[in-house]
């Protein structure tokens, strides 16, 4: 049986081969990481309610005293049902388990439990299905639920935590010192532990949840700013800061902003330096960052270097790549595309180009990061979007030189504390005027009542010789109600869009059909382009002026922020419609906020206090280690304190050597892997 909390889950005792397995799907395999595995939610037991005042059809809690208990019965194969009959001392209910012999015979008759379950019936006849429940003599009434696997009950989870949390007060250990708990009003890390699985109080299960997210969040901060001092070594690649970009900003057809300016000077300014520059260009939409790294570009490539960008999507690879030769041609600089679909003979010729350093500038796609990709002299490397590529990406593109210059550029705004959690290895320039001329885009949200008229505006912008988006959350039909883009593009060539010419777009056509219609569209050949979101980001066509987005209420703000910033790039009014049905509350506040501003920050703030805890980019995008506990974006006032710490640690002890800071360095390390050390 388990004597360490590092031993195999399977010989914790009660535990088994067979149990043992279950846990290791849930990434369980010692008694120390299921310690670790934070209740998702508390069950509390103290708010109990009569059997008739128990809503029907919604979960209750219940103090039953078992009466009786009836034979398991087999039924439809393998499905197994138990009944017994319970009494809170005025009134009966059914109590039902399915296919959990175990529990029911668990339950002892004469004896009395909280049980928690849904409630069914009516007036005469009630009863609770497949119940959790606890002892009426548990102390903890405030009991944890976890995220199961299928084969492990609640039950079992809070006996076996019981178990590993024993073992745990045997063997007790500390991560952080006591000046830093006492500071930061922490209570002991084994305490917190015993407190997030068996809570006495709401109270302390809060001040549980608070010492390890603090831990979590500090752990983050330390690894970001010991990745941020790793980096900050000689570079091969320093520039001379007389060369000049005059002659760059006087070829511009527009004069940068303010903004862009200043960001352009503080790059270039690391760029002269002899550490390696790792700097964040955030931007909102339309502000003008691709601008800005042409410039930088242009900059490094005049000090005999080259430089690499690399984009999220090929549709955005292929524009940067023309936006960066409409910039730069005229100076003799060359800039080639590599991306997925070239051809293999093609993709030879731009290896060699780079190797020989023909190739000024290489744009593309991950293709740029393959192992046969080389370079002559690879000085600036520039991720767009780097949020939607993960730390191994983003770190293999620096890889392909010697300490080169790394700039990451975002669009999707965020404010400046929240871009120290995800960005902090990174300093920080922020764009926030949009270009001169540009106007606001007007937003609507209107119901689908009003589909016909807004499409009446939409064919009224095309007859003005202007182009259109119209943007649906699914590519192919399903059971949902939600439009399909295949279908939608089919119908309104027939009804609202006739005698138009329109256009398909999603993200599982082939590059060469996608870059065909994309070319059009910018062409002018396309009046309106009905698609997906891979126009999200990036796509420029000054001409487009209007975007309908059906089931609006699918997207969050930030990503509605980020459709409605592909029109208003032109000197044309623009405008964005808005189309839902949905009458939730909480939809009805989102679309009130994207139609009263078109300020990136102020959206995405609003973005994070309606989503909660959860993941603000989606899909786990943001390349950050998985945090089980703290949640990155929200926790401002523990994020802010766990930089401090973190800072504070570091400028006593740069790479955590102190005896007293090993279990520190090890736990970080671990959750950054390679990344701090490789």
């Amino acid at each position: 049986m388990a004597t360490s909390l590092f031993s195999d889950i399977e010989y914790l005792r009660g535990v088994g081969k067979s149990k043992g397995e279950k846990y290791r799907k849930l990434g369980i395999t010692s008694p120390y990481e299921l310690i670790y595995h934070i209740p998702r939610n508390y069950l509390d037991f103290r708010a109990y309610v009569p059997i008739m005042q128990a809503q029907l059809n919604s979960y209750n809690v219940l103090k039953l005293t078992i009466l009786s208990k009836g034979s398991p019965q087999a039924v439809r194969g393998k499905l197994v049902i138990c009944n017994a009959v319970a009494t809170d001392g005025t009134d009966t209910i059914t109590v039902t388990l399915f296919n959990n012999v175990y529990a029911f015979h668990a339950l002892e008759i004469g004896k009395t439990y909280y049980m928690y379950g849904k409630v069914n019936g009516n007036f005469l006849r009630r009863e609770i299905s497949s119940p959790v429940y606890i002892k009426s003599d548990e102390k903890v009434l405030i009991q944890p639920i976890y995220k199961l696997t299928q084969g492990l009950t609640v039950n079992m989870v809070r006996n076996d935590m019981r178990k590993a949390l024993n073992i745990m007060l045997a063997e007790p250990f500390e991560t952080l010192t006591a000046d830093i708990m006492q500071k930061y009003q922490l209570m002991p890390l084994m305490s917190a532990l015993e407190n997030i699985h068996f809570p006495q109080s709401d109270t302390v299960a809060e001040n549980a949840r608070k010492r390890l997210a603090f831990d979590e969040l500090l752990k983050l901060q330390l690894g970001m700013l010991m990745m941020k001092y790793r980096k900050k070594k000689s570079t091969a690649f320093v520039m001379n800061k007389n060369i000049s970009i005059d002659n760059f900003l006087e070829n511009l057809p527009f004069t940068m902003t303010d903004g862009q300016y200043q960001a352009v000077q503080e790059i270039i300014s690391d760029l002269c330096n002899g550490t390696p520059m790792n700097r964040l260009l955030q931007g909102d939409v339309g502000s003008g960052k691709t601008a800005v790294a042409a410039a930088v570009c242009y900059f490094t490539v005049k000090n005999g270097f080259q430089a690499a960008v690399m984009a999220p999507t090929e549709i955005l690879a292929i524009q940067h790549a023309d936006t960066f030769n409409n910039f730069l041609a005229d100076f003799g600089i060359k800039v080639a595309l590599l991306t997925s679909s070239v051809s293999a003979k093609n993709r030879r010729k731009i290896c060699q180009e780079l190797i020989d350093g023909e190739i000024d500038i290489l744009v593309g796609t991950h293709a740029i990061i393959q192992n046969d990709v080389e370079y002559k002299s690879l000085a600036l490397v520039i991720t767009d979007e780097q949020h939607r590529f993960g730390v191994a990406q983003r770190a293999a593109l620096a890889e392909k030189s010697d300490f080169p210059h790394r700039l990451v550029m975002s669009a999707t705004p965020i404010p400046r504390t929240l871009a120290l959690n995800i960005y902090g290895d990174l300093d920080i320039s922020i764009i926030k005027q949009l270009p001169k001329g540009r106007s606001p885009v007007k937003t609507y949200a209107v119901t689908g009542k009003k589909r016909e008229g807004a499409f009446g505006f939409v064919r009224a912008r095309l007859d003005e010789g202007r182009q259109a988006y119209i943007v649906c959350p699914m590519i192919e039909d399903s059971d949902s109600d939600l439009f399909a883009v295949k279908t939608y593009a089919e119908n309104a060539a027939k009804s609202t869009l006739k005698g138009y010419s329109t256009a398909l777009l999603h993200g599982r056509m082939k590059s060469a059909e996608k870059e065909k219609v994309m070319k059009q569209f910018s062409n002018g050949e396309i009046q309106a382009l009905i698609c997906t979101t891979v126009v999200e980001v990036g796509v420029d066509v000054p001409n487009a002026v209007v975007m309908v987005i059906e089931n609006a209420e699918r997207f969050g703000l930030s990503q509605l922020h980020q459709l409605r910033g592909r029109v208003g790039r032109g000197q044309y009014e623009s405008s964005c419609i808005l189309i839902t049905d949905n009458k939730n509350e909480d939809c009805i506040r989102r679309m009130k906020i994207i139609s009263s501003t078109t300020d990136g920050f102020k959206i995405s703030e609003e973005d994070l206090k309606l989503r909660g805890p959860g993941d603000f980019f989606g899909n786990a995008q943001h390349g950050l280690p998985p945090l089980k506990i703290a949640d990155a974006f929200c926790s401002m006032e523990l994020s802010a304190m766990t930089r401090e710490c973190a800072e504070n640690l570091l400028a006593d002890d740069p790479m955590l050597n102190k005896p007293e800071h090993h279990a520190l360095k090890m736990d970080t390390i671990k959750l950054f892997s390679k990344d701090i050390t490789g």
